[in-house]
């Protein structure tokens, strides 16, 4: 494993080896009982291509009122589940040894499903950066600057990936383009599940 960064940017391709990629996995279907995934709406009213859900004290979500972080999955009321172990630890080592997170955002891509370009702003301190692990299939990340219109350029994120986005690049505007399916055998049926850790308050 071998660090690549760029100006705020940081990668640590293959992190996660096989039997922590799957400890992981296991750990996150585990929660996702508590807390199903579901296909949220954009504040237009437009369902997103990917389902959502959530762990820890806090989670985001979007619907017709906009974007935010609660303390509760918003079709059963329930809290959300605790963020893995597995996850925290990534974060003490490649976060911030400081503070853990108090929110983990839990993205599933399959059939088709891609994100657009867009920053994450709705935290309420920009310093604390986002740390992001890919499971399963890859994907075609898109990173670009802190403006709209700044050149992009592709990545290839795999499963067992860590990635970061800080200082310089914690505002710049990333998304997913495609996931290349039958690139992994991790998730049973295809896909790609991402988990992105944030310190939301």
């Amino acid at each position: 494993m071998q660090q690549v960064s760029n100006a705020g940017f940081d990668l640590w391709p293959g992190r996660l080896d096989p039997a922590a990629q799957r400890e992981l996995l296991d750990a996150v279907q585990t929660r996702l009982q508590a807390a199903p995934p579901y296909r949220p709406l954009t504040p237009g009213g437009k369902p997103m291509s990917v389902e959502m859900s959530n762990f820890g004290p806090l989670g985001w979500v979007t619907d017709v009122h906009g974007y935010r972080y609660q303390e509760n999955h918003p079709l059963t009321g329930e809290p959300w589940p605790d963020i893995p172990p597995i996850l925290l630890a990534l974060w003490a080592e490649h976060g911030d040894a400081t503070r853990p997170p108090d929110a983990c955002l839990v993205n599933i891509y399959r059939d088709g499903a891609r994100m657009g370009l867009h920053q994450d702003r709705d935290e309420a301190d920009f310093r604390w950066p986002v740390l992001s692990v890919s499971l399963g299939d890859t994907a075609v990340f898109r990173l670009g600057g802190v403006q709209r219109g700044d050149p992009t350029r592709s990545i290839r994120l795999a499963s067992g990936d860590v990635c970061r986005l800080a200082a310089d690049r914690r505002l710049a505007f990333h998304g997913i383009d495609r996931i290349l399916a039958g690139s992994s055998t991790l998730v049973a049926g295809g896909g790609r599940i991402n988990l992105t850790m944030r310190c939301a308050r």
